[in-house]
């Protein structure tokens, strides 16, 4: 059976041929439930001081384990049964959990955290999945911090039960997880056993915390100054170093997400608790005869309500008085010195108890899965305290011991029981192997009506008189019959030495155990004085509102709360059916000895322990049945492709197909065993050849698809280049042809150039022939009409024939002038036309030859400027869904191509411009919107880089009446008196007086001309103080709400008034600064100066000197914490 210790990450490997001989294991492997068997029990050397030897181990494990196919070539350390589980949920979708068991002391906390360091470590990468990953790991230190103690027989003792729900998705990544704790020992707040500590996280707090912080929490370094510390008798641990848990601790604290005021709270609740253990109580009886009593050293208590935040005086009264309440009346009875002792511890218990609930809440609430991720598949991990058996056993152990009764019962129903009634269930020839079966004690411990449980419950519900002395009795009368019930009221026990009167027996499955019913009915009960709870309710902690919800006036109740063990007996339940939900995987942790020793193997304690856990008749069972049983669907599904009649498809019955693929095999029958509806195989070497003959297969079968797959590719690309070949052809050809026809074209062109040129000689010689013969008729003509004109003036002599010879030669003369000129202006018309034509055969004769030679030239131009103009337009298409937000500060801008950068800055702003013209109009038409916007301008110039209590005020609207002053009718009254009527801002605040800086509350409210305090209840006038004597406001940078208002000195030094500063505390400090910085400036028309510093020098009083008050910042400070020091004082923040 893999059983193995694991403490302190320790893993030395210590198995001897004494060991061999001695323990009976066989060499078998089952799947069952993952319960690994193995030919050796693999006991780890615990308590060795190895932790650079075992980390390195661990890493070289976890590596081998992802490297190996199947677990069962690897032995089976805790992370075989991980794997085995990790693997069947991510790849079969089944949840798992992992059941981590055996005696107290054994290394199950340490499996645990083995487990999940290999789920973490084989899972998948990535920024969120790391994340989560860190996560979970860091809630084991918080939750060993808080829920883990040293004990007599474990250093590191889980005193309490986790079970973690770690969830993934579909891939096998961890998304988030779920912790679920079961009853924490609170008893060990208040007490402990000699040689035993209280929970870790008190020693770490007083030996890992700096002076300032202890001063801070009231505490002390030493830890025997606490009697809560100081009972066991041991304060520090040998292989635990307190100061360096406690770092680590804050730090998993900070990455699991609390906040420096939660983990501040913390540190305060842990030194209330250690302060009120040294409170005392001092009896008395009072004049009526009845006890009382008063707490006799109340410096311890006033720490106490310091870090709790309530007043003394209600927490003396609560520790000292009991309120009984009933429907009709209310009366407070003082308790006895005894019981308020009693009521102190079950405070103190209360208060630790729900605090660590509320971690793991707020761990819970950290590591939670996102709602978003579907289909999540589950591992649990349970680590619950082991059997117990001290000298002293009570109450606690009583209810850890039934814990462990109920797994036990688990693992017998899922391994032993199940095994055998499987095989009877499928018609498996079997040999009955009895077995113990701890139900019977279940039976008598959970019983309903007649079980131990019940009776106690019955106990403290009877009216009457009972006492843990009476429950006893019931015992003795309601179970003396029973087998494994003993007590001294039977007569065959009744002068055993071993047992006192006030003790009774239970034989469970692990051992006997003695219980003393001392305390059995008050720690059932569990119960909280009702003034304890309301007092928690009024403290200043928001933290213990929560914690004690029941506390507050508006829900009072008088029913009964449920008690501790029934609340425990159904946590148990829930755990089990949740158990039984999952595939549950079994890491049995077997102590190798008891005294905390290396290297000491007791044969006498292994062999009881593989005894009571049932490991013996597990291997009866295993070595009588079968290895490996599955489903005939599942194993036809999982192995069908060995055999060719079966693969790739079978028709016929899947137990026919199974048996097939068993007989291509060559397996005989006595190898396996056909059940009802399952195959049974009787060996693991079967199991493995067939692993092994489908791993080859698969990889057959892979490289037939892979060979298919390639043959594909090839394919396609061929085609993909043929088609490509005949593109290519194409081109080629359409190539050649155009070559061929610009040859053609141009052969054309040459001879229609020396055509036109032979016309045009032809046509111009026929010109020059024509205009001689016509300049010849013309000349011909001349010399006639001369002739004719002289033969006429001959026949005409008279003088009005000279006249008219005159006419006729003007006549004459004046037409041919016209007809020259008609002559030339027709020859050079047709030049003209002429040189038109030439020059357009010319230029065509040009285009054509530069054609030739630029066409794809010209086209560069034409194509850059089309893709230049397609790719602004892609860009503006891109830029217009992705325009940031119409904020003038909101949003980033697009980035731009790198050949777009220069538009992108004027379009980027343009619309910017545009953003903050919409705004001004929007302030412009809505009054209030740019009032408001005006103050937080303002506060910004006051404060912006100066407080660090300023960003938070920023998404915080500005309000002038925070109480709603304007409409009580007390202040209606009071302005009549000081004609106050303008409120610009009120609210309550806190006014540190003087003297012991404590806070008193008080209504601030600021007018027109002056600042007022007033009573909170009756609004009555206490301080009137006009803003003309107004000088200064002084913060310190911290994020501490604290303001000091300083008076003029002169006004200070007037006899009539009394007062000086102000010092006060509100949460809205930077509102209320601004809008009294800007009514002094808009009524005294002045600038009010703003100091802000780390000392602020303070007057109260004109016959005091001043004061200083210095600041000092932790951020370990829930609430700024006052206190006077002579002339000074201090505030931590």
């Amino acid at each position: 059976i893999h059983t193995c210790t694991h403490t302190r990450n320790t893993h030395m490997h210590a198995y001897t041929q004494y060991t061999h001989a001695r323990i009976h294991a066989i060499h078998t492997c089952t799947h069952t439930h993952n319960t690994h068997m193995h030919a050796f029990m693999h006991v780890c050397t615990t308590y060795a001081h190895i932790r650079t030897f075992a980390r390195e181990r661990s890493h070289t494990c976890i590596h081998a384990h992802m490297r190996t196919r199947t677990h069962h070539a690897l032995p089976t350390i805790s992370y075989a049964i991980v794997d085995e589980a990790y693997r069947s949920m991510r790849d079969k979708n089944v949840d798992q959990c992992i059941i981590i068991t055996g005696e107290s002391g054994a290394g199950k906390t340490e499996a645990s955290k083995l487990s999940m360091q290999y789920v973490a470590a084989v899972s998948g990468k990535g920024a969120e999945v790391g994340r989560v990953k860190e996560q979970l790991l860091l809630s084991n230190p918080i939750l060993e911090a808080f829920g883990n103690a040293k004990t007599i027989r474990n250093d590191n003792s889980s005193r309490f039960g986790k079970y973690m729900d770690i969830e993934f998705d579909f891939k096998g990544d961890p998304v988030g997880g779920i912790v679920s704790n079961y009853l924490l020992e609170k008893s060990r707040v208040v007490g402990q056993n000699t040689g035993e500590r209280s929970f870790h996280i008190f020693y770490q707090l007083l030996g890992g915390a700096t002076t300032d912080v202890l001063e801070m929490l009231h505490l002390q370094k030493e830890v025997y100054s606490y009697h809560y510390l100081s009972q066991g008798g041991c304060s520090y641990i040998l292989t635990m170093d307190d100061s360096k848990q406690f770092h680590a601790t804050i730090e998993a604290m900070e990455v699991i997400g609390f906040s420096p005021e939660d983990i501040s709270c913390i540190l305060e609740m842990l030194s209330a608790i250690l302060n009120l253990g040294n409170a005392k109580f001092k009896g008395h009886t009072l004049p009526n005869g009845s006890n009382a009593c008063k707490l006799d050293n109340l410096k311890y208590v006033t720490y106490a309500c310091d870090m709790l935040g309530c007043s003394r005086e209600l927490m003396e009264e609560s520790l000292t008085k009991r309120s009984v309440e009933t429907k009709r009346d209310y009366v407070l009875k003082p308790l006895s010195a005894t019981e308020g002792a009693h009521a102190r511890d079950a405070l103190c218990k209360a208060i630790y108890g729900r605090m660590f609930s509320w971690i793991v809440g707020k761990i819970n609430s950290s590591i939670k899965a996102n709602s978003l991720v579907r289909k999540k598949k589950c591992m649990g991990v349970l680590d619950i305290y082991g059997f117990e058996v001290f000298a002293e056993n009570g109450f606690e152990q009583f209810i850890i011991n039934y814990c462990n009764e109920k797994l036990q019962q688990v693992f017998i129903e899922l391994t032993l029981k199940s095994e055998q009634d499987e095989y009877e269930r499928e018609g498996i020839q079997w040999t009955h192997i009895d077995y113990f079966n701890n139900a019977v004690i279940c039976e008598l411990i959970e019983h309903p009506k007649q079980g131990i449980l019940a009776y106690l419950d019955d106990e403290c519900l009877r009216p009457g008189e009972t006492n843990d002395d009476t429950f006893l009795d019931c015992l003795n009368k309601n179970c003396v019959g029973h087998a494994h019930y003993q007590s001294r009221a039977m007569k065959e026990f009744y002068s055993d030495s071993l047992m006192r009167r006030n003790q009774f027996r239970l034989l469970h499955y692990a051992a006997e155990v003695t219980y003393g019913v001392e305390g059995f009915l008050e720690k059932n009960r569990d119960l909280l004085y009702k003034s304890l709870s309301q007092a928690m309710f009024a403290c200043d902690r928001p933290l213990l509102k929560e914690l004690f919800p029941e506390g507050s006036p508006d829900g009072n109740s008088i029913k009964r709360p449920l008690t501790a063990g029934f609340q425990f007996r159904t946590s148990v339940a829930e755990l089990m059916k949740n158990l039984l939900s999952k595939n549950p995987n079994y890491i049995r942790c077997i102590k190798p000895n008891d005294l905390k020793e290396p290297r000491k193997f007791d044969e006498d304690l292994v062999r009881h322990q593989a005894s009571y856990l049932g490991l013996i008749e597990n291997v009866k069972v295993r070595r009588a049945g079968h290895a490996y049983r599955q489903l005939y669907e599942q194993a036809l599904a999982r192995y069908k492709m060995l055999s060719t009649s079966t693969w790739p498809v079978w028709k016929g019955r899947p137990k026919d197909g199974v048996k097939e693929v068993l007989k291509s095999i060559g397996k005989h029958s006595e190898d396996f065993s056909m059940g009802r509806s399952k195959v049974f195989i009787r060996s693991p070497k079967t199991v493995f050849e067939l692993e092994e003959l489908r791993r080859k297969r698969v990889e057959e079968i892979a490289t037939f698809i892979q060979r298919m797959y390639r043959g594909w590719v090839k394919r396609r690309r061929f085609k993909a280049l043929k088609r490509a070949q005949l593109v290519f052809s194409t081109h080629y050809r359409t190539h050649v042809c155009v070559k061929r026809y610009r040859k053609l074209r141009n052969a054309a062109i040459v001879i229609q150039k020396y055509f036109r040129g032979w016309t045009a000689r032809k046509e111009l010689r026929r010109l020059k022939k024509g205009i001689k013969a016509k300049m010849a008729v013309v000349t011909i003509r001349k010399y006639y009409r001369m002739w004719k004109l002289r033969r006429a003036l001959r026949r005409r002599g008279s003088k009005k024939k000279e006249v008219w010879a005159v006419g006729v030669i003007a006549k004459y003369f004046y037409g041919w002038k016209a007809r020259r000129l008609y002559r030339e202006m027709r020859r050079g018309v047709k030049m003209i036309a002429a040189a038109v034509v030439i020059q357009k055969y010319c230029r065509g004769w040009l285009v054509r030859r530069a054609l030739k030679r630029h066409t794809k030239e010209s086209a560069k131009p034409i194509i850059a400027a089309f893709m230049w103009k397609a790719m602004c337009f892609k860009y503006l298409e891109y830029l217009r869904p992705h325009l940031p937000s119409k904020s003038p500060i909101g949003g980033k801008w697009p980035n731009p191509p790198i050949y777009l950068r220069e538009a992108s800055d004027h379009l980027r702003n343009m619309y910017h411009s545009w953003r903050c013209k919409a705004l001004r109009d929007y302030y412009n038409e809505n009054a209030n919107e740019k009032r408001r916007m005006t103050e937080k301008a303002r506060a910004s110039s006051l404060f912006l880089g100066k407080k660090a209590l300023y960003p938070r005020s920023v998404k915080i609207p500005f309000k002038a009446d925070r109480i709603n002053l304007r409409n009580d009718p007390r202040w209606t009254k009071l302005v009549t008196e000081t004609h106050e009527q303008r409120v610009i801002w009120a609210d309550v605040i806190q006014k540190i007086n003087r003297s012991d800086a404590k806070k008193v509350p008080m209504v601030l409210a600021i007018t027109g001309n002056s600042f007022m305090l007033l009573d909170p209840k009756s609004y009555a006038l206490k301080y009137r103080v006009d803003l003309n004597n107004l000088e200064q406001m002084s913060l310190s940078p911290f994020s501490d709400s604290i303001f000091v208002m300083h008076v003029k000195p002169s006004r200070i030094a007037d006899p009539s008034y009394a007062k000086g500063d102000f010092m006060f505390q509100n949460p809205n400090v930077i509102e209320m600064v601004t809008k009294l910085h800007a009514v002094i400036k808009e009524s005294v028309k002045k600038t009010l100066p703003i100091n802000i510093a780390k000392e602020i020098q303070v007057r109260f009083k004109a016959d005091e000197p001043s004061c200083a008050v210095t600041f000092h910042h932790t951020g370990m400070v829930y609430s700024p914490v006052c206190k006077r020091k002579g002339s000074t004082i201090e505030i931590v923040t």
